[in-house]
């Protein structure tokens, strides 16, 4: 690189980390609202609640990084020439690829940089979150238990309790236990107790009611299809225990189903077969494996959109506005096109390509502006003689 080179991309490298790390900020502040609750009032220490949210940063930057860049791009170039600065350096017989090499540089930094964050730490760092989320809603269900609300544990069981004592003594239980197929439990008692066991926390009951709903099989000569009749058992107990933990294995690693963004690239190309993936599943898979792959490519495609919107064209005392409009419209319709390409991947795998071309059509596009649009007509300009009457 040239000293305007330098210039050019030490201007674009500030503003970059800048707005990335103020964009990154500002989404992590908005999605930890939903955490803090567990500080303020349920006892979870703030280094936990840092680390628990620190992890969603680099799904975050994963995702703003591309969109950052075409805003840096775009705004640095559109300055430059505003301050005349284009116009200098193409007087010094600059072209449009040469003016670009500094934003070119920049898009290749952050493409290998979202290739590192979408490879390697975006699933490791999910796979901690989703842990934490599983062992708060299993191992500290006592945390997560609220006066007068349905807390959910888990999918398959919902506690409630009127009021707590200054002991930790629960008043008012109700607990609705679904986690046995077909044998739904809904136990109601007077009082009860949260304590931690070495298989999660327990619940202990006092002076309730036990009510199960179970499926008795049709008597023997029964018509054929006849389906099993419903019978409702209740049973008074003094004393009763229930497991919060979602299942018998005490909620461990091994009882937790690992969604796709969690999974590593040779884990979504190739389950393991032993994990017995559903079909659907093996879409989402194999649709968010392309992707991670293509979507660290939208940096550079954006970046050259940004060239093409503010090298092309003549320079302007004033106006120019349209053109920038016109270049932030292109990537708020890219942005929307590829969300939507997405979800129809995850769905139907015959639509991945169209993630791959999603992901490369600005970038050739781009190119091709910023190159001059070879290949159309190109007006020929009017001379002062053509243009008197």
């Amino acid at each position: 690189m040239n000293r305007l080179d330098r210039y050019v991309f030490r201007q674009l490298a500030v503003a970059l980390l800048a707005v990335s790390v103020g964009l990154a900020a500002l989404v992590w502040l908005t999605q930890s609202l939903r955490f803090i609750e567990l500080v303020l009032d349920r006892g979870l220490s703030f280094l936990v609640f840092l680390e628990l949210t620190g992890l969603l940063l680099p799904s975050f930057f994963a995702v703003i990084l591309p969109i950052t860049t075409f805003v840096v791009t775009l705004f640095t170039y559109v300055r430059l020439a505003s301050d005349r600065e284009l116009v200098v350096m193409r007087t010094a017989g600059q072209s449009n690829w040469q003016l670009a090499k500094p934003s070119l540089a920049l898009g290749l930094i952050v493409v290998g940089l979202c290739y590192w964050l979408n490879l390697h730490l975006v699933p490791a760092s999910q796979a901690a979150f989703r842990a934490w989320q599983f062992e708060i809603r299993n191992q500290l269900a006592a945390i997560l238990l609220q006066e007068g609300v349905f807390s959910s544990v888990g999918d398959d069981l919902t506690v409630y309790a009127r009021y707590r004592d200054r002991d930790g003594t629960l008043r008012g239980i109700l607990i609705h236990d679904a986690r046995e197929r077909g044998a739904p439990v809904t136990i109601l008692a007077e009082a009860g107790r949260i304590t931690p066991t070495p298989t999660g926390p327990r619940v202990t009951l006092e002076n309730g009611v036990r009510q199960q709903v179970e499926r008795v099989p049709p008597p023997a000569g029964a018509a054929p299809g006849t389906p099993p009749t419903p019978r409702l058992s209740i049973l008074s107990f003094t004393e009763n225990s229930v497991e919060l933990a979602r299942t018998g294995r005490g909620g461990g690693e091994d009882s937790r189903y690992r969604n796709a963004q969690e999974r590593t690239l040779d884990e979504l190309l190739h389950p393991d077969p032993a994990d017995r993936v559903p079909e659907r599943d093996l879409r989402r898979f194999r649709a968010e494996a392309h992707q991670r792959l293509a979507s660290p490519l939208h940096a550079l495609g954006f970046g050259m959109v940004a060239l093409a919107t503010a090298l092309s064209g003549e320079f302007r005392r004033h106006g120019g506005g349209l053109r920038l409009f016109i270049g932030i419209g292109v990537v708020v319709v890219l942005l929307a096109v590829g969300l939507m390409i997405n979800n129809l991947a995850a769905r139907q795998n015959a639509m991945i390509p169209l993630i791959w071309l999603n992901a490369l059509t600005p970038l050739l596009a781009g190119a091709w502006v910023v190159s001059g649009m070879p290949g159309l007509p190109r007006r020929r300009p009017r001379m002062p003689a053509e243009a008197a009457p």
